[in-house]
């Protein structure tokens, strides 16, 4: 059983940058690929970042390309989701998810645990 807790959301102006974090219980972190998605009210929930186990791979939204970045510290069983030039359309609640099957993939029937979601709000 792997626990997942995010943390870092909150309230920011368009332009902003917040840096979202996500603990893992266990010791088995660094065979998990990890990755972020995002839902907002009355959508889908929807990818946004993933990260090899290693750290050496990493796969973005075309949404977010350029202003994300998805890393992870395998010492503090932690990955993280730095998130620049922050604009409206990003205000979801974010969730981390790991992904037992290491397959680095897009798809969220594919991640084996989720995170609680932290709520990330852009002003405009």
């Amino acid at each position: 059983q792997v626990q997942l807790v995010e943390s870092g959301g909150g309230l920011v102006q368009a332009g902003g940058s917040l840096r979202l974090s996500c603990a893992a219980s266990g010791r088995t972190f660094s065979t998990y690929a990890m990755g972020w998605f995002r839902q907002a009210p009355g959508k889908e929930r929807e990818f946004v970042a993933t990260i090899s186990l290693s750290g050496s791979t990493t796969y973005y939204a075309d949404s977010v390309k350029g202003r994300f970045t998805i890393s992870r510290d395998n010492a503090k069983n932690t990955v993280y989701l730095q998130m620049n030039s922050l604009k409206p359309e990003d205000t979801s609640v974010y969730y981390c998810a790991a992904d037992t099957g290491a397959l680095l993939t897009t798809s969220r029937i594919e991640y084996d645990y989720w995170g609680q979601g932290t709520q990330v709000t852009v002003s405009s």
